[in-house]
């Protein structure tokens, strides 16, 4: 039985595929009583910088491996994870900002890309100090859309289940792929990206347009009755009008 073996070189005719990840860090003032043994003196937090699937979906079958470029001032400030889970567990005093290089499997054909990410060990907000006396984790994250445009041919079929995948591709145009990193339908606990919440966000931005659009024709009527009125107080007056500006 014969196989057509994917090309890879041909690129597929479609625009783009979109992948959806998360990346952030989480932190936590120690607890005095269980601070880590290794930990310098003047460290006060541990936390972690993280590249995550929505929902904590595999990623790994497109993402090869994830570079983290921490301060200077850590030993070996260059971490490459491989496997997933793609972090790097630390423990500090300050906050700066990291760098985050995302690799692509070797059939993609693509180019790192690079992300940026600010860690927060304080909280902020009306409740900071609350949260600081409770000691609770300072969580800081991103939504990033990963497009892939024009995809080579055995990187689409990656991305899509196909045959360089440990899930088989499903067949017929209503079944569903098995394995994914697309965000989901509705939120959970863990995860506030879903369509449910972009559908939300999405009502609330045309929301907000037909708001400013109203204020603006209403100012604009205003504009044109304080005009009417000064044009008819010139008048009144005998004060020639001023031609308009063309």
């Amino acid at each position: 039985m014969s196989r057509t073996t994917a090309n890879p070189h041909h690129i597929i005719q479609i625009p783009e595929l979109t992948k959806y990840t998360v990346f952030g860090t989480e932190a936590q003032p120690f607890d005095p009583e269980k601070r880590p043994a290794n930990a310098p003196t003047d460290h006060t937090h541990q936390w972690r910088i993280f590249v995550k699937g929505v929902n904590d979906e595999d990623i790994s079958y497109w993402l090869k491996k994830v570079q983290f470029k921490l301060h200077e001032t850590y030993a070996q400030n260059v971490r490459t994870i491989e496997q997933p889970p793609f972090e790097v567990v630390e423990t500090g005093w300050g906050e700066f900002e990291i760098q985050i290089k995302l690799y692509f499997v070797p059939e993609s054909n693509e180019k790192p890309q690079t992300l940026w990410h600010s860690l927060k060990l304080h909280p902020y907000g009306p409740d900071a100090e609350g949260m600081k006396e409770r000691r609770e984790v300072v969580v800081s994250q991103n939504y990033e859309e990963v497009i892939f445009n024009e995809p080579v041919e055995p990187f689409y079929e990656i991305l899509t289940g196909g045959p360089a995948g440990s899930v088989p591709r499903a067949k017929g145009k209503n079944s569903k792929i098995g394995r994914t990193a697309d965000i989901p339908l509705g939120d959970t606990p863990k995860n506030p990206y879903s369509k449910t919440t972009e559908n939300k966000e999405l009502d609330r931005m045309s929301e907000a347009t037909k708001t400013v659009e109203q204020m603006i024709k209403e100012e604009k009527d205003r504009l044109v009755e304080r005009e009417k009125k000064l044009a008819e107080l010139r008048e009144s007056e005998g004060v020639p009008a001023i031609p308009k500006k063309r």
